[in-house]
């Protein structure tokens, strides 16, 4: 048993996911917190992203592609680039689908929970193809 969860651990779709959930976290405690105080839902939407993609680098760089990271310098600004590149194409697709969930009257939590699936499996892709790419 201890060998096969070790498996599962170093599997890097898995550390994906808890990074994830990591960096969902941030982006949905400060997102709701937003609505709370009275934000529209969209820009709380984005705010709540925004959040996210910056624990997200550190908990992907850190511990999900860890072995892939540029060295500092020029690699390594061009893959946070990248990283950021993808996690805007997720912000767009986040804040666009709570948007259009607003406005046709649907609670902004189940468009934004939507919106994580969807996001999730746009960045995963890229960075994994892309951003982390060996």
């Amino acid at each position: 048993m201890g060998n096969r969860l070790a498996a599962l651990i170093d599997h890097t779709l898995l550390r994906y996911v808890m990074a994830s959930i990591v960096a969902l976290a941030a982006d949905m405690g400060s997102f709701l917190a937003l609505l709370a105080l009275g934000a529209a839902a969209t820009p709380a939407s984005a705010a709540g992203y925004a959040l996210g993609i910056a624990v997200h680098w550190l908990a992907s760089s850190r511990a999900v592609f860890a072995d892939s990271v540029a060295a500092r310098g020029r690699g390594r600004s061009r893959q946070k680039a990248l990283f950021v590149g993808s996690a805007l194409i997720g912000l767009g697709i986040t804040t666009a689908m709570v948007g259009a969930g607003a406005a046709a009257g649907i609670d902004p939590r189940a468009a934004k929970f939507a919106a994580i699936i969807v996001s999730f499996a746009a960045t995963w892709g890229l960075r994994n193809r892309f951003v982390f790419a060996a």
